[in-house]
């Protein structure tokens, strides 16, 4: 039909290289059958200049005619030829190249595995992590408020495994004025927004609609931006965007259930390296709560 184009066969890396390569040889070896070619009709012609007509008569080295060394020399290069087509091409080519540079690449990598394994005894691979985080750009008064059990599970499918009323309660006066930070998951688990908060969804959909109000941007970065009026910015979850915002953060706010649960989110271990705990209130079992828990706040050091 009109407007079809043909289709073109394409060649990968690897296919081109072996055709040229290919092609490469034929060249060489076309050179070399050249060489043959002239070799003996030079040495044919210089035993006909020295026999029939006389050119160089009566020269001879070592008791032997002229045109005899001249013949044994361009054999010599006709020799060298040879070697540098089957014998150089093929044991000291770009494979051969290659396998040399890949030797000396494992050697430095050995050298640097050995160095860093020097380093490692005198000031642990730990300890770079930590001194890398706290390194990271910090975000004033940014707090990760969450409630975590002991195997730092925070939800399945998409909901809380437990229901604490004084849990809910601390949540909400603590996030209450102030902008929440979550990803998409995490905003449609409310069955709508929560009053007197700002909301921030993170989500990587561009046309992602939400009510009047809230606010949706596609990565940390911008939702930082959005709150930077914020003296207290919280981040509410879910467990990939509190991994991500951790390394900002100046504040855990953590309700820690004494219980472990199956899970499929969890809050990213806290480095007790960098952060320290300021406070801290427990809670047993009652009527209205089925498991002990505690409120805990980390501040980083």
């Amino acid at each position: 039909m009109f407007g079809n184009k043909k289709t073109v066969p394409q060649i990968d890396k690897d296919q081109m290289e072996l055709i040229e390569n290919a092609q490469k040889r034929v060249r060489q070896k076309k050179r070399l059958y050249a060489h043959f070619v002239v070799f003996l009709i030079g040495a044919i012609f210089l035993i006909i200049l020295n026999l029939a007509i006389g050119v160089g008569e009566g020269v001879t080295f070592f008791g032997k005619d002229w045109f005899v060394f001249a013949i044994l020399a361009w054999l010599f290069l006709f020799i060298y030829h040879l070697f540098n087509v089957f014998v150089t091409h093929k044991f000291m080519g770009k494979e051969w190249e290659q396998k040399q540079l890949d030797t000396l690449v494992d050697k430095q990598k050995q050298r640097i595995s050995e160095l860093q394994a020097k380093v490692s005894t005198n000031q642990p691979i730990s300890n770079h992590i930590v001194e890398s985080e706290k390194k990271s750009p910090i975000i004033k008064g940014l707090t990760l408020i969450a409630a975590a059990a002991e195997n730092d599970a925070i939800g399945k499918n998409n909901e809380l495994i437990w229901h604490l009323s004084d849990d809910l309660k601390r949540f909400k006066t603590l996030t209450s004025g102030h902008c929440m930070i979550m990803g998409r998951k995490t905003f449609e688990s409310f069955s709508q927004p929560l009053p007197n908060r700002t909301h921030i969804v993170i989500t990587a959909q561009k046309n992602y609609q939400v009510p009047q109000g809230v606010i949706v941007v596609h990565n940390l970065n911008d939702a930082f931006d959005a709150a930077k009026k914020d003296t207290q910015p919280f981040v509410i979850g879910g467990g990939e965007i509190y991994k991500q915002a951790m390394p900002y953060a100046v504040k855990i706010e953590l309700t820690r259930v004494h219980e472990n649960f199956d899970a499929d989110a969890f809050f990213p271990k806290i480095n007790m390296d960098i952060w320290k705990e300021t406070d801290k209130t427990s809670h047993g079992q009652d009527s209205t709560h089925k498991y002990q828990f505690s409120f805990i706040t980390y501040e980083r050091r």
